[in-house]
């Protein structure tokens, strides 16, 4: 458990909540635990999630619509984006399953290990309050919008759909080519590809951040202002 709390730069004060937190129903109802499984956490995890990441598209992208705010944070809190966030603390190694999930490889399903993230935050949130809450979410959402100062951030994806979508035959395609370096520091390099042409390449900390670099490659390909 000390390892894991390393990766969650918190150490506990009431192990229990860190405990409940990692344990699936499948391993509840198996061993009849006490306390259940960790899905009312996982309840109260999405609601913080939720908060904090409204809470800072709110406060640093003041020029964004409401619609825009709305689909920048479902990208956020996507159970694609968090199984990777989960796969970077390693959170897969530390849970409870009973044997027919063990076998069935829920340490590895994307929808368990999203589900995992929101209820440790949630266990995190009970056990040190809003502010050590806030700080681990804002961890994972800084490096996946790409950018240290939240200010700065364009959303070139999205502008080069909207060209792209004036002609309703091309279609756009992001390809991972490359990755390196550890899992705590890895760089990732994506191609963006109208039909069957590389029209730009970008290199981020995330795949997302690749993508949005790429993007904008894209765009100042085609002689547009980024």
């Amino acid at each position: 458990m000390t390892e894991l709390e390393q990766n969650l730069d918190y150490e506990f004060h009431n192990r229990a909540l860190l405990e409940n937190a990692l344990c699936h129903s499948s391993y509840a109802n198996e061993k009849h635990v006490a306390g259940g499984s960790n899905e009312r956490l996982e309840f109260l995890g999405d609601a913080v999630l939720s908060l904090v990441v409204a809470d800072y598209l709110y406060e640093h992208f003041t020029n964004r619509p409401e619609g825009e705010l709305t689909k920048l944070r479902a990208s956020l809190v996507c159970e694609k984006t968090l199984c990777c966030f989960s796969k970077e603390l390693n959170l897969g190694r530390f849970l409870k399953f009973g044997k027919g999930e063990e076998a069935g490889g829920g340490r590895e399903r994307p929808s368990i290990l999203a589900d995992a993230f929101e209820a440790v935050l949630a266990a995190m949130y009970l056990d040190g309050g809003m502010d050590v809450a806030r700080r681990h979410v804002l961890r994972f959402v800084r490096k996946e919008l790409g950018h240290t100062d939240p200010g700065e951030f364009k959303d070139y994806k999205t502008t080069l759909q909207e060209v792209v979508q004036r002609n309703p035959e091309e279609r756009l395609c992001y390809v991972l080519i490359a990755e390196s370096g550890p899992d705590h520091d890895k760089s990732f390099t994506v191609e963006v590809h109208l039909n069957s042409n590389v029209i730009g390449t970008g290199t981020g900390k995330t795949k997302k951040a690749a993508e949005q670099m790429a993007a904008m490659d894209a765009l100042k390909l085609m002689g547009l202002s980024v």
